[in-house]
Parts: C-alpha cells; structure tokens; sequence
C-alpha cells in the first residue's frame, strides 16, 4: 500500500475542519426558521427585562435614602434591644447588641422618629431622609424609673393610659376628642380635630427649619410682630407622653385611624400634673394612639 504523502497528511486537517464546518452549517440551516427567531426574541426580551430592573433599581435609589443610627445611655453605653419606630410609616426596627440599628429603602421625605427601652425615658426627633444618601442619627436615652402600663379588662382591653384619659375627661378640664368622634368625623389629618378646639389656632408655619402644620395657644404669649400681626405661643405636643420636638409638624403625627384620643389643654393652670414639663406655659395637646408607641 503506498503511504500518503507529506502533502496529503499536511492537507488532510484543513479537510477535517472544511467538513465539521460544513456538517455545523447544514444542521444550522436544518433548524426551522421560527426556532431561530424565537432564540432572537427570547434574547431581546432578556435584554430589555434586565435593563429595565437596572433603570427601576437606579430609580429606586434616587427616590429613596438610608438611616444609620445608634442608641446608647448617658454614659455613652450602646443599647441594645431599642425600639426605634418611624411614625406613621410602618417602619420599625431593633438595635443590636452594639446599640446600632439601620434602615433600608427609606422614601425621602420628613418625619418624627421615636426610640423607645424599657427602663429609658423615650425620646424623639424629627428627621429629614435625603434621596439616594444615608442619614446617621444618634440617640441618647437617660434612665427612668416609670413603671410600665398595666392592662385592665372590662369586657375589652383598656390601657391605664387610656383609663387615665377617661378619668380626665370626666374631671372637665381641658377639651377632649374620643375614638368615637374621630371615627364619625372622618377627617384625612390628625391636625383637622384641632382646628374646632377654643382658644387653639392650627396654622402652617414656614419660619422654622422642620416647618410645616403648628399648633398655637390664643390665650398664653400674647404680644405683636413687626406688622402689628398677633403672635401666638407654641403648644407642647405629645404622643403617648413622648415628648415631641419644639413647633413640631403636626402632619407628622398618625393618621386619624391610628389615634385612640386627643386632649388639649390651652393654657398652663389647666395643665394636669402628669403633663406638667419646664416649658408648658403654652398649653399642651396630648396625643394618644390605640397600639402605642
């Protein structure tokens, strides 16, 4: 038998490979012409479904900020086991054993955030959440010696607080709105029931860096700005007893569907002694929710 020439073994690859090819083109031009485009599709499709999550995750991040915090005590001891609470939103997280806590996705925009221990006086601030950036907050919370609320049932579940609420109303000092009146009014905002109050005024304030919807006492501060316009006197609000910031925004508060009671004291001697502070010469307006904060 003659044994191929060196020609003929050095060719014979470049064959191989012509046929391989030539095998992958026939089996190419075999498959129906509606897989091919179905392949086409399916990957267009992919395409645009991954670069619309990108554009909804950007939009997302540019709507939207983050909260990183932490809690210690008067020694600057971290709390662990803290419950920090954004009103009205639904936001609520724990502290960790570090004192820390953090706060993903948040929407931009301003609200009362509440920290809360037991054994700890809460305390509260209002906060503004920047968009597509982190916010960092630190919290100081001092020792109190309060007992917690005991629960009493007659024929439903009552908090003392609620209990306390009844008893006040009954004494007639002050002005009070029961669950039953907010729920028959039907109102959007928790600042609407205090428009009907006497000797209340509910007016947008723009002056102040946390501005927004602020309740006035007409009776206490009297006195006259620079136009000969009447100024009022600052009212102290408070949401379960937490005490809430200085001209504090009242669109801030839960909605109306949240709130168990309201009562409003507009000047200092009708003040109870529980609600008595440093700064009350103004009169208070005490908030009370049904699940509490």
């Amino acid at each position: 038998m003659t044994s191929p020439s060196a020609h003929d073994r050095a060719a014979r690859p470049l064959w191989r490979r012509a046929a391989v090819a030539a095998a992958a083109l026939a089996v190419t031009s075999a498959m129906p012409i509606h897989s091919v485009r179905a392949q086409e599709k399916t990957s267009i499709t992919d395409r645009a479904r991954r670069e619309a999550e990108q554009r909804d995750a950007a939009r997302a991040t540019a709507l939207h900020g983050v909260i990183d915090g932490v809690v210690s005590d008067t020694l600057l001891q971290p709390l662990n086991a803290a419950d920090v609470t954004i009103v009205g939103a639904g936001v609520r997280v724990v502290t960790g054993a570090n004192g820390r806590f953090r706060m993903l996705q948040v929407p931009k925009g301003q609200y009362l955030l509440v920290v809360r221990r037991i054994g700890y006086a809460p305390t509260s601030g209002v906060i503004d959440v920047p968009a597509g950036d982190t916010l960092r907050l630190a919290y100081t919370l001092v020792r109190s010696n309060n007992l917690l609320d005991t629960v009493r049932v007659r024929g439903e579940r009552i908090t003392m607080r609620m209990l306390d609420f009844e008893k006040r109303r009954q004494q007639g000092q002050g002005q009070f709105i029961t669950q039953t009146e907010i729920e028959r009014r039907g109102s959007l905002q928790t600042s609407d029931f205090l428009r009907y109050m006497r000797g209340v005024q509910v007016s947008v304030n723009t002056t102040q860096a946390f501005g927004g919807t602020q309740v006035f006492s007409r009776r206490e501060g009297g006195g006259f700005d620079a136009n000969q316009q009447q100024q009022y006197c600052p009212m102290q609000v408070l949401l379960d007893g937490i005490i809430l910031p200085s001209y504090f925004n009242l669109d801030l508060l839960p909605p109306p569907k949240q709130i168990a009671g309201i009562e409003v004291y507009s000047g200092p001697a009708s003040i109870p002694p529980q609600f008595s502070g440093a700064d009350r010469r103004c009169g208070v307006v005490a908030v009370w929710t049904r699940d509490g904060y």
